[in-house]
């Protein structure tokens, strides 16, 4: 069989084809702009425009018999349907991202995304690795007297943050619930301020009184502390995550739907991650990532080493247990966390949602 020569090619088509190249260059970066990633719908995402390219697109001319074709107009501050290159990583809301627009079709295709700061992911039905948020600062865990506060679920959130890089901020909504015998709730925000973690007391639940200022207690505090940033709220159903938005955001139109009287569980309302900005016309200024309610937040893709360094206090302590591979449970010997909790120094309650927390890790999702 004959060989097939590689042609040679003389420094004149070489210096031809590298033009053709920088050229071809020149006019994918002209056309690219900045946007942040506003929702994700399969395959499609809601891009915002941050900034314009450096060439515009002009309209066709039309001639006088020609039918006006599809056209649309670039402007900041537009949101787009996008699609996102195959060689990309899953995007979510938050992302910044730069990509270019066919102002013939409407549709857009994000060709890169920047570095981010942060990215909160979350396990799938098909213990798929999604992410629900990127470049987020804040994460509000919400929780409230009714439904009955989990504190398991918080130290979940809490490890959450610790390896997504976000700050937590404990959220104790419908705070007028709080009866003069719930010691209980009482006890945990007590718990939690002593390790360190800032919390907000809110009431607001009715979604038809809103705009009542009588059901907006704690909304000044609470908008201090997020402020110019991006927030996550999250916790199980039914704490009144949705109302908070409506509350902070009432032109985001959120749906809010009441407790379920026979499970005493909330209905989960939203559907999709969606970030709703304090101010639309500056994405800099922050706003809330609105995410899909969930009662648990898999972390399987953690190693048991992971979540102990999200316990911030027990984390120290678990170079002082006699073996090296101790799993921390009640009878593991020489474990210098259940001293601790003999001693006073630690929650029992904590070292047992770390038990619980290593052995999910520990256990493969199928």
């Amino acid at each position: 069989m004959a060989l097939i020569r590689q042609r040679k090619l003389t420094k004149q088509q070489i210096r031809r084809i590298d033009k053709q190249q920088l050229e071809s260059q020149d006019s994918i970066d002209d056309s690219l702009m900045d946007g942040v990633v506003m929702a994700h719908y399969g395959k499609q995402l809601e891009v915002q425009v941050t900034s314009l390219p450096a060439v515009i697109p002009e309209p066709p001319e039309i001639g006088p018999d020609d039918p006006e074709p599809f056209w649309q107009e670039l402007a900041l501050g537009d949101i787009w349907r996008c699609h996102a290159r195959t060689n990309l990583p899953m995007l979510a809301a938050g992302d910044q991202v730069r990509w270019s627009a066919d102002s013939n079709t409407g549709f857009g295709r994000i060709e890169s995304v920047k570095p981010r700061t942060s990215l909160v992911s979350r396990p799938d039905r098909y213990h798929k690795l999604k992410p629900v948020a990127a470049n987020v600062d804040i994460l509000a865990i919400v929780f409230a007297p009714l439904p009955a506060a989990a504190p398991s679920l918080i130290d979940r959130y809490l490890v959450v943050c610790h390896h997504a890089g976000v700050q937590p901020l404990l959220v104790l909504n419908k705070a007028d619930l709080l009866a003069e015998d719930d010691a209980d709730t009482k006890q945990l925000l007590t718990e939690y301020a002593a390790l360190g973690y800032d919390s907000v007391l809110t009431s607001v639940d009715c979604p038809e009184n809103i705009a009542d200022s009588n059901d907006q207690q704690g909304l000044d505090d609470l908008k201090h502390h997020i402020d110019n940033k991006l927030v996550i709220f999250a916790g199980q159903s039914g704490v009144g995550k949705s109302s908070l938005v409506n509350a902070l955001l009432p032109e985001s139109v959120q749906s809010v739907n009441v407790i379920s009287e026979n499970s005493q569980l909330g209905q989960h309302t939203t559907t999709t991650s969606r970030l709703l900005p304090f101010n639309p016309d500056d994405l800099t200024a922050g706003g809330i990532v609105d995410t899909p309610g969930i009662r648990e937040y898999g972390i399987w893709h953690l190693t048991p080493e992971d979540i102990i360094s999200g316990f911030i206090e027990l984390a120290p302590l678990a170079g002082y247990c006699k073996f090296r591979d101790c799993k921390h449970t009640h009878n593991s010997k020489g474990c210098a966390l259940w001293q601790a909790v003999e001693e006073g120094e630690v929650l029992q309650r904590r070292v047992e949602n770390l038990v619980t927390l290593q052995a999910e890790a520990d256990t493969k999702p199928y």
